[in-house]
C-alpha cells in the first residue's frame, strides 16, 4: 500500500474526474508546479496507485441502448472449466466486463447490445454456447450513476 498525503489524494480525485488533465492545469489548482505535479503523477503511476487511462465510451451515442448483467454459474468447474469459459468469453465483443465473483454465481458479465432481440441472439447464440455454462440470470440496466472510489 502506497502513503498518500492530501494533495496525493486531492490529485487523485481530480484525475478520477478527468483523467485528460495536464499536470500543469492540475498545479494550478492544487497549488503546485507543473513539474511538482508531474513527478506526483509519475510517482502515483511508477507504484501502481493508478493503473492505466481508459477512453470511457458512451455506448448508448454508439448503438448500443441496452445493458444488462448476467450471473453465469457454470456446470463444470476446475481449472480447465474455468480457463476454456474465461478465453471464450473474452472473444465475445458485446461482453464488456468480466468478474468472477463469490456467490450464487461464478462470474457476473456486463453486456451491450442495441435492443432487447440483439441482447437475446447475444444471449442465445453466444453466452449459452461457451463451454462449462450451466445456469444464466438477466437483470437489464435500467440507469447509472457513476460515484467516485474511496481514495482514503
Amino acid at each position: 500500500m502506497i502513503e498518500l498525503d492530501t494533495t496525493d489524494r486531492q490529485l487523485l480525485r481530480e484525475l478520477e474526474r478527468d483523467a485528460t488533465q495536464s499536470a500543469s492545469a492540475l498545479g494550478r489548482k492544487l497549488g503546485l508546479s507543473q513539474p511538482a505535479a508531474w513527478r506526483r503523477i509519475h510517482r502515483l503511476h511508477e507504484s501502481g496507485a493508478i493503473k492505466g487511462l481508459r477512453l470511457d465510451l458512451d455506448t448508448e451515442r454508439l448503438g448500443f441502448g441496452v445493458s444488462v448483467f448476467l450471473g453465469v454459474k457454470l456446470a463444470t468447474k476446475g481449472r480447465v472449466g474455468i480457463a476454456e469459459f474465461e478465453r471464450a468469453v473474452t472473444a465475445i465483443p458485446e461482453v464488456q466486463t468480466i468478474e468472477h465473483i463469490l456467490g450464487l454465481f461464478d462470474y457476473r458479465l456486463r453486456v451491450v447490445a442495441r435492443d432487447i432481440p440483439d441482447f437475446e441472439r447475444v444471449l442465445r447464440r453466444r453466452i449459452m454456447m461457451l463451454p462449462g455454462v450451466g445456469e444464466v440470470e438477466a437483470n437489464v440496466l435500467l440507469s447509472e450513476e457513476r460515484r467516485p472510489g474511496p481514495i482514503g
